[in-house]
């Protein structure tokens, strides 16, 4: 007996793609491109701290003050914001590989020539300009992904994708712990060097096949469809998504039917990366008034970054069985009370035990928001829609620690602060729970 996907495609009135993905089986191709794409997002993590875990170095090699070396380890997100905006509609437009390519390159030359700045200007320059590069991948690998997935497997491989953010963590400690006496821009060339997996990326992904509907390339959705082990004819034609032709468009994001969701996703996306980032960048110096060394403040960061794998595990089993809502707030909510607890811990083993549930339900909470914030968008603008919300990630990541260290300068106790920074985290949650259930449901 022939199976739905098979007999769809030998109709002879056009296909509809959410069909063929709804019966499309997990096969080795999907294990290649969740591969690839994996290691993306791992490189990904890694460039975004990798000059953190060297900080001293930097600031010693060009006589920086905490002010400059500061803005130093803020340009890479500096230059995303513009780049995740431009980057986004111009892979509605052009397509998602494509620019995953063509940015991941780019990233690779800029970086490479970083260790070579002469001086403190020509170092923030090339930094901003290696994130404007880097915002291209940064901003299509989750809605890339998303599209090449089948759909029974897509929440929760979207989940497990995002474990590469705590790996790109650990590998930017373990480069930073091997190569740090050999300088600084050695740490930073080997984020360049990381950049020839892009080879990888070509090979072994495909482009969407949502994408080539959008664009009416049928013969080439239909070869892609092939090679992902799904039985369509040469010659299939697919149901083509309606307005296609405002693909890459950022203001369909504020037409009637889309503009309450956006408004939503970009307050979820602000609040909940200032409740994370504004108290990871400055996790170790709020470790070290409680009493930890230095050293002590990375290994506990390390720790961190492992407890958060199983809680990536736990939320990609919970998105299928509870759906990405009720998922994503309860994980948040976990997070939350781990916050309190973090702020009010009495000894360091109630400071470590506060951490880890705290680690373990955030991150969990990353994973189901990826896979869904990439669902919220038909695909004519979902990498655009993807770069709105990149964009309110970098803003909050900008801002965030600032406004924590002025309330470090000031004096503010260790309680208060992160007590602060969690109430980020409760409005993430009062946006997130008028946001639409998107699990089982077909890409628009």
């Amino acid at each position: 007996m022939e199976t739905t996907s098979a007999a769809a495609a030998r109709t002879t009135g056009p296909v509809a793609l959410q069909d063929v993905y709804e019966h499309m089986r997990f096969t080795p191709a999907h294990v290649r491109i969740v591969i690839a794409m994996f290691v993306i997002f791992v490189i990904e993590s890694w460039e975004q701290l990798a000059l953190v875990y060297v900080a001293g170095d930097v600031s010693n090699h060009f006589g920086l003050d905490e002010t400059k070396l500061g803005l130093v380890l803020s340009a890479v997100a500096i230059g995303m914001i513009p780049g995740a905006l431009i980057w986004g509609p111009i892979a509605d437009r052009v397509g998602r590989r494509p620019v995953t390519i063509v940015s991941f390159i780019a990233y690779g030359i800029v970086a490479a020539i970083v260790p070579l700045a002469p001086n403190f200007e020509m170092l923030v320059g090339l930094r901003v300009l290696s994130g404007f590069a880097l915002a291209g991948a940064y901003t299509v690998v989750f809605p890339y992904f998303l599209e090449l997935m089948p759909s029974r497997q897509r929440g929760r491989a979207a989940v497990l994708l995002s474990i590469g953010w705590p790996i790109g963590t650990l590998v930017a400690i373990g480069v930073t712990s091997l190569f740090h006496d050999a300088g600084w821009q050695v740490v930073a060339f080997a984020a360049a060097v990381a950049c020839l997996w892009v080879i990888v990326v070509a090979f072994w992904v495909p482009e969407s096949p949502y994408f080539l509907v959008s664009r009416g390339e049928h013969g080439k959705a239909a070869k892609v469809l092939r090679g992902l082990g799904v039985d369509v004819a040469p010659g299939t034609e697919f149901v083509r998504e309606a307005q296609a032709d405002q693909a890459g468009n950022p203001l369909q994001l504020l037409r009637r039917d889309m503009r309450r969701r956006t408004l939503l996703m970009l307050i979820v996306n602000f609040a909940f990366n200032w409740g994370y980032w504004g108290l990871q960048v400055w996790l170790p110096t709020l470790l070290q008034e409680r009493g930890l060394t230095l050293a002590d403040s990375l290994g506990f960061v390390a720790l961190s970054a492992v407890i958060m794998i199983p809680g990536y595990l736990a939320a990609a089993w919970c998105t299928k069985r509870f759906g990405r809502k009720l998922t994503f707030v309860a994980f948040l909510v976990g997070a939350i009370l781990g916050g309190v607890l973090f702020a009010v811990s009495w000894d360091l083993p109630s400071l470590y035990v506060a951490n880890f549930v705290m680690s373990f339900f955030i991150l969990g909470g990353w994973g189901v928001w990826n896979t869904w914030n990439g669902e919220f968008y038909p695909t004519r603008v979902r990498a655009a829609g993807y770069s709105w919300a990149t964009a309110a990630q970098l803003i909050s990541n900008a801002i965030a620690p600032v406004a924590v260290g002025a309330l470090l300068a000031a004096s503010v106790s260790f309680t208060m602060t992160v007590l602060f920074i969690l109430v980020f985290l409760v409005i993430a949650v009062l946006a997130a729970v008028t946001l639409p259930e998107t699990e089982g449901k077909p890409l628009d």
